[in-house]
């Protein structure tokens, strides 16, 4: 009988069913190892909209968690790039799942979304080599290497003695003051009339309200008896203060990240993007580069408040486990295969300005029946949530009502391949995020996703 239960078990992983697996069947205690590497690109690569032209004091990092001991063992990683889409996105997953002993269903990649930073699109590249051009920002030399770099870091981490028994996992929750505001001003038949962005010079645009935001940053700890030893960080918002420099660099998130280290040098700092997806802070930044030590401040704050106000319980990985659901996003009626390449073929600056190579190389994955993984990972009461794209707040806030009773907190910009996800009414009232350059799925995708998430926190 017990032969049974493990090979049940074993064939319900296989199939990917989005078995919650818990570590009850598992006599292992739960543990943790950390990894963090470099992942700032050197001089004369290329960003997402520039060459790299020199490096700031901060560079970027690619940063996480594995968790040992609860079934195969489970990896969470924040990168500081644009974003990491389509065959890019599948190939961190297994790469590091790999280096982790485990499945790629059991891996959670997500970008913050900084724009002075790298893009990766594996597929995008491949588009662009075969017809004969150039890849420039698509160019995945240098992200072939950070896998490398992520691939020793974390084979080390697991086989280091420093790999440490988890007893008690924090949670924390504040209000973060004067950074989100909604890009999205509506005009008075709803429909809307301009876009607030991240960095905003018109006066009379900042001083429309903040607008639908999620103003809470949410942490979750992992604690060894009274030492803590990571710190994950959730916070919904585009994350610029100002770009287009030529210079690396992790942008207010990563300032916030640093002065938050500073204050608790023990522990791994990790921070994820959430559903940012038409949240800026552009009510509170005009631009300035002064700005970005400001919001940093204002984040690191409510960090602060959010890490003091943190109640610990005791965690076995008994209370630990993953569910994930494969969904496939519907793909935009707006994307067209001939289309998209006779732009190509005719080497059409729109095709190349709109990156019309990830945009080919999402419509084929959705028209080969590629599905996105939506995973949630259970710790004790906390409920963490990983999410595609860019993706609205409103999908955020309706998982943290869904379930009041628990602690939720989300990641967005996992697969960066659908580009921004609104909500079926944002299609309607127009706008820049659901305009057919930046969203690549179909409204549609709202049921879609709000039926993973439900399904995901076991809503009936």
């Amino acid at each position: 009988m017990k032969f049974l239960k493990h090979l049940l078990h074993g064939l319900l992983l296989f199939l990917g069913l989005g078995t919650l697996t818990r570590g009850a069947e598992v006599a292992a205690p739960l543990r943790l190892a950390v990894f963090d590497v470099d992942a700032t690109p050197p001089i004369g690569a290329h960003l997402a909209y520039d060459p790299v032209t020199n490096s700031w004091d901060l560079g970027l990092r690619a940063r996480g968690v594995v968790l040992l001991g609860a079934g195969q063992p489970i990896v969470l990683c924040a990168v500081d790039w644009i974003g990491i889409g389509n065959e890019g996105y599948d190939v961190f997953r297994q790469t590091l799942a790999t280096a982790a002993g485990t499945v790629s269903e059991r891996v959670a990649v997500h970008s913050l979304h900084q724009h002075d930073a790298p893009d990766c699109d594996f597929s995008a590249e491949r588009i662009l080599r075969d017809a004969g051009v150039e890849p420039i920002n698509y160019d995945g030399t240098f992200a072939r290497q950070t896998l490398q770099r992520l691939d020793t870091a974390i084979r080390a981490a697991i086989a280091s003695p420093q790999t440490t028994t988890v007893t008690h996992v924090g949670l924390g929750v504040a209000k973060v003051d004067r950074v989100a505001s909604n890009r999205r001003i509506p005009g008075p038949d709803g429909k809307i009339r301009a876009v607030r962005y991240t960095a905003c010079p018109d006066p009379a645009l900042r001083a429309e309200p903040e607008g639908i935001i999620d103003p809470e940053v949410s942490l979750v700890s992992f604690w060894s008896s009274n030492r803590p030893l990571a710190v994950l960080s959730y916070y919904a918002t585009h994350p610029q203060s100002y770009y287009r420099t030529g210079v690396p660099n992790p942008d207010f998130p990563g300032v916030a990240r640093f002065q938050r280290q500073l204050a608790v040098p023990g522990a791994l700092h990790i921070h994820f993007n959430g559903a940012g997806g038409n949240i800026g802070a552009g009510k509170y930044n005009d631009g300035s580069p002064e700005n970005r030590g400001i919001l940093a401040g204002r984040l690191a704050e409510g960090m602060r408040q959010a890490w003091e106000g943190t109640r610990r319980q005791p965690i076995t990985a008994a209370e630990v486990g993953w569910r994930f659901e494969p969904v496939l996003l519907p793909v935009g009626a707006h994307l067209v295969e001939d289309k998209l390449l006779a732009q190509l073929k005719g080497r059409n600056a729109a095709f190349f300005l709109s990156g019309g190579a990830a945009k080919l190389a999402w419509l084929r994955r959705c028209q080969a029946g590629h599905k996105i993984d939506i995973s949630c990972l259970a710790l004790g009461n906390a409920r963490l949530l990983h999410l595609p794209g860019e993706l609205f707040v409103e999908y955020q806030l309706a998982a943290k009502a869904a379930r009041p009773d628990r602690f939720v907190a989300m990641a967005a910009y996992g697969d960066y391949g659908p580009g921004y996800i609104g909500t079926a009414e944002a299609y309607v009232t127009g706008g820049y995020e659901t305009q057919p350059d930046s969203s690549h799925v179909a409204p549609a995708v709202e049921g879609v996703l709000l039926g993973a998430i439900r399904k995901l926190l076991e809503v009936p």
